[in-house]
């Protein structure tokens, strides 16, 4: 019997019937055909760092740990074809020694580049578009067995939706990538009261090239992080080792520490995020861009996020606020507030419009269903679409109302995999059932329940 699969925070689990690593093409599309024979759905997992169950597997999961390489690199174009399965951390330092960088990157960089862009992951920058934008061209395996590539001339019906595909369209096995000349970024981070900010969040946003904050609920303060792109011939001036194990003191071990304490004793809560939120420290520095976008993640959380117009950012906030201090709800992460440019992607979460996303944490330990269901619920207000690899519990039709082609989606789906081979129970619950999909079978396939405190 194979081992019990968890993702990164503990969320999702299951038990696969079969675990295979492909390291081709070839070896992708002889699996999902023995699957489709054997009756058992198929899923390819990456890191693991999706909060959501989009990639959990209980019948044939494909591990693309040695999918991973790097096919081809044109420096005069910036076109980079990778494998699926090749993580962010070390594409980056690939993509320099080419003299290339990624345009723009989220601030965790664990993840596969088909896990990033299936799931819509995003850095923060108005001129900027999420990860799956950067994408110019994707290899499939369909559910037929077929092996296809698809881009804005070939199949673009396709395209448009793959580039955020769920992993319900086929199996990712190439990407190829509109790279950049290689950048520096200068960093700025700076402590502001949460209501200048607020009332200044327009103007920040405007006038520099990324920006996002962080705000503890139970404290008046927020972390600005302002980040300025500058050619990659800038003298560097990285953050120093002391200063970076103070970091990793206060955001690793240390804050475990004290998020374990306000486990057992929740009435510490606020204070130690008041503490935690002081704790940020003002600072700047110049770096190359992945050592900038990117920042370790060493305490364990629950997250959801959603996307809403960006119009809507100030209020929404306010009203997240209010909830807590009306209920009294401890939290003990920060709310995270970054910004993206609006795209034509088919599922993005910034399709169509200007985008605020709005990210709710809580220690993995500690009760998180009530404070994630407010959220989810006055950001729904606003039209909120939540992130495809977080945690929420909306299904087909709350979201059928929030994208304007979410029908186009679904009716590509039900042509490209009518059987569902390609589903799992939470792409049935966002996207609806496929319409020739039957029950697993009894006994062939099994999942085990997500866990952590309600």
């Amino acid at each position: 019997m194979t081992e019990v699969w968890r993702n990164w925070s503990g969320s999702e689990q299951a038990r696969p019937v079969r675990v295979l690593r492909p390291t081709s093409t070839d070896e992708v599309a002889a699996a999902i055909a023995d699957a489709a024979r054997d009756g058992l759905r198929v899923k390819a997992i990456g890191s693991g760092h999706s909060f959501s169950g989009a990639a959990v597997a209980s019948g044939v999961q494909l591990r693309l740990d040695r999918l991973a390489g790097l096919r081809s690199v044109d420096a005069e174009s910036g076109l980079v074809t990778v494998d699926a399965g090749m993580p962010l951390w070390r594409l980056g330092p690939l993509l320099a020694s080419h003299g290339l960088a990624m345009e723009i990157m989220g601030d965790i960089d664990r993840q596969t580049v088909s896990g990033a862009i299936s799931t819509g992951t995003h850095g923060s920058g108005l001129r900027f578009g999420g990860i799956a934008t950067q994408v110019r061209a994707l290899k499939l395996v369909l559910a037929d067995g077929s092996v296809v590539r698809c881009s804005a001339d070939e199949r673009p019906e396709l395209f448009r939706a793959a580039r955020v595909g769920l992993g319900a369209l086929g199996v990712v096995t190439e990407v190829t990538l509109q790279c950049v000349e290689q950048f520096a970024l200068h960093a700025r981070d700076t402590a502001m009261p949460v209501a200048e900010v607020l009332d200044r969040v327009d103007e920040l946003t405007e006038e520099n090239d990324h920006f996002e904050f962080f705000w503890f609920p139970h404290s008046e303060n927020a972390l600005t992080r302002r980040f300025r792109r500058l050619p990659a011939t800038t003298p560097l001036k990285p953050i120093g080792a002391l200063a970076r194990r103070v970091d990793e003191t206060v955001s690793g071990l240390g804050f475990e520490g004290l998020l374990r304490l306000g486990t057992a004793v929740p009435a510490l809560v606020p204070p130690i995020a008041r503490f935690a939120a002081r704790a940020m420290s003002a600072r700047e520095f110049t770096d190359l861009s992945p050592r900038v976008f990117a920042s370790p993640r060493d305490v364990r959380f629950h997250e959801g996020e959603f996307a809403i117009p960006r119009e809507h950012a100030v209020d929404a906030l306010r009203e997240i606020k209010r909830w807590i201090d009306t209920t009294g709800e401890r939290v003990s992460f920060p709310l995270e507030v970054r910004f993206a440019a609006p795209d034509d992607i088919t599922l993005s979460t910034a399709q169509g419009r200007e985008s605020c996303y709005i990210a709710f944490h809580q220690y993995h330990r500690m009760p998180y269903r009530r404070y994630f269901d407010a959220c989810e619920s006055i950001l729904g207000s606003y039209g909120g679409r939540p992130h495809w690899g977080k945690m929420h519990t909306l299904g087909a039709e709350a979201l059928r109302s929030r994208y304007a082609h979410f029908e186009d989606f679904v009716a590509l789906r039900d042509t490209l995999d009518p059987t569902g081979l390609f589903a799992n129970p939470y792409l049935d619950r966002v996207l609806g059932l496929a319409p020739e999909a039957v029950p697993v079978t009894a006994g062939r396939a099994s999942a085990v329940r997500g866990v952590g405190p309600m």
